[in-house]
């Protein structure tokens, strides 16, 4: 039989393997009982951001922006002398000749202009009009007379719109001080052709952007 001296004993025993747990709960980590603990601030794990581009690049990007503008620019400057010389030979009216030889004139300035500016940056000088400008110039080649002032009308119009929206822009952004002037000056110059060439347009009553200028004047 168990004596009380017995039962005694197993109930001190029992009660001090309570209480060795109960303590060793007490010094045992929060949540280390299937938990994970939190990582430490120098153990979070970070993702790589996208972050912007720095100053350097935006510079070495406007940098090409610059070259690619004077490049273009020589390029277009060649390609409206040589269909203002091509316009004085083929028009017969007298003001599509008269434009033709301003834009002779205007844009053998602009060029002379550039060129140094060329240079500077280490820009070959095109040999000549651009692919598409020499399409153009074949194209107008082969007409006369009225034929011939419309295809050159509408030509000048376009053109003129698209450099004066890549002068103007580039003017506002050019990181060369020299090519910032430049595209400011031709700016000017192409905004005057673009008012001349649109009052020719509408004078002959040409159609420009699908609408004639009679008709949208009336508008």
């Amino acid at each position: 039989m168990i004596t009380k001296q017995m039962c005694r004993r197993i109930l001190l025993g029992s009660a001090s393997a309570l209480l060795v747990s109960a303590v060793a709960a007490a010094q045992s980590p929060p949540g280390s009982a299937g938990q994970q603990q939190p990582n430490m601030p120098g153990q979070q794990s970070t993702t790589p951001t996208v972050g912007t581009m720095g100053p350097d690049s935006l510079a070495n990007q406007q940098a090409t922006a610059d070259q690619a503008f004077v490049r273009k620019a020589l390029e277009g400057g060649a390609a409206e002398i040589q269909l203002g010389q091509l316009a004085q030979q083929k028009s017969q009216s007298p003001d599509v000749k008269q434009f033709g030889q301003k834009m002779v004139e205007d844009h053998t300035q602009l060029s002379e202009q550039m060129k140094p500016i060329a240079q500077q940056l280490g820009i070959k000088e095109p040999k000549g009009p651009s692919k598409k400008d020499k399409q153009l110039m074949a194209k107008l080649d082969g007409l006369s007379g009225p034929q011939f002032d419309e295809a050159y009308i509408q030509a000048m119009v376009k053109d003129h719109k698209e450099d004066l929206k890549d002068f103007k822009n580039e003017a506002q952004s050019a990181l060369n001080q020299n090519v910032k002037q430049a595209a400011q000056q031709g700016a000017g110059v192409i905004s005057q052709h673009l008012q001349m060439i649109e009052q020719i347009a509408q004078s002959h009553n040409v159609a420009t952007d699908g609408k004639p200028k009679t008709t949208s004047a009336m508008q």
